[in-house]
């Protein structure tokens, strides 16, 4: 008995030893910046740098000795002028982005046609089917974008059937971009004084299939392509898109659009104006007191 033990003893020790050598000779020394600047990043470790994590993220920077195409959408430019600080580099200062819901199809305007009774995982019904209305392009409905946000910035609209961005909360992570298998969630420059001009549809089907599965589909008619000045509206595939970078935000494109699916987010309301006879009559009445 005791020879057991001593035997296995001292092949504990010579382990423990060999270990030990081992260690020694393919020790790598770390950069210290490394978790220098992984402690002056958030912390939160949701990817939305294309990194899996804030660790990787450092790792990634300070190998590359620069900070081209890296940002850390959670920490903004606040956290990314840090990190410049501790590499020794300089960064250049990037529009702040938050998620948008590029679908208006709310329960009034795309009718029910069947009911799914599986998991409720928009992956997996997504996978088994079109969805429970006609428009297969559509939001599915079952939230797995909010259960994918960490920062509280989503929620469900019980009425719409939506989901709904908060956008103070909203840190344009892209943990939702990921998470929705329908690919109607994306990324968007916040825009000036945080007003900003899309179109919320997906829908590439033709003018008279898009419209019978949900009322308030894009038709691809052009009428927002032939009044934008700017050039700002595209048309592809049934289907209308604005390009954030050449859109002056003038609205003239939500005013013409039939379906009411391009959205103007954080404007002020429009003012009304009065008939040219009536603001006529006004001035003379006033000139007349």
């Amino acid at each position: 008995m005791l020879y057991t033990v001593f035997s296995l003893t001292a092949l504990g020790i010579i382990a423990a030893v060999i270990l030990y050598l081992i260690s020694k000779k393919f020790y790598v020394l770390e950069d210290p910046r490394i978790a220098q600047v992984e402690e002056v990043l958030p912390s939160t470790n949701c990817g939305g740098c294309g990194f899996p994590g804030c660790r990787s993220f450092a790792e990634k920077a300070v190998a590359n000795g620069n900070l081209d195409d890296m940002h850390c959408p959670v920490g903004g430019n606040d956290v990314m002028k840090e990190v410049a600080a501790v590499l020794g580099v300089s960064v250049e200062e990037k529009d702040p982005y938050v998620a948008v819901v590029r679908c208006s199809g709310s329960f009034e305007y795309r009718k029910v046609i069947n009911e799914y009774d599986g998991l409720a995982s928009c992956t997996l019904a997504s996978n088994l089917y079109a969805g429970d209305t006609g428009c297969e392009h559509g939001c599915l409905g079952l939230g797995e974008c909010v259960d994918a946000c960490q920062f509280d910035a989503m929620y469900m609209d019980p009425v719409t059937g939506l989901p709904v961005v908060v956008e103070d909360k909203c840190t344009a992570c892209n943990a939702c971009v990921t998470a929705c298998p329908k690919d109607i969630i994306t990324l968007l420059p916040k825009g000036r004084r945080n007003r900003r001009v899309y179109v919320a549809c997906l829908n590439t089907d033709k003018a008279g299939v898009a419209r019978k599965v949900c009322e308030v589909a894009c038709s691809g008619c052009a009428k927002c392509a032939d009044i934008c000045k700017y050039d700002a509206v595209n048309i592809s595939n049934n289907l209308a898109s604005i390009d954030p970078d050449l859109c002056k935000l003038c609205r003239k494109c939500v005013d013409v659009c039939d379906a009411h699916n391009i959205l103007a987010v954080n404007f002020p309301p429009k003012k009304e104006r009065k008939p040219k006879a009536e603001a006529k009559e006004n001035r003379l009445n006033t000139e007349k007191i």
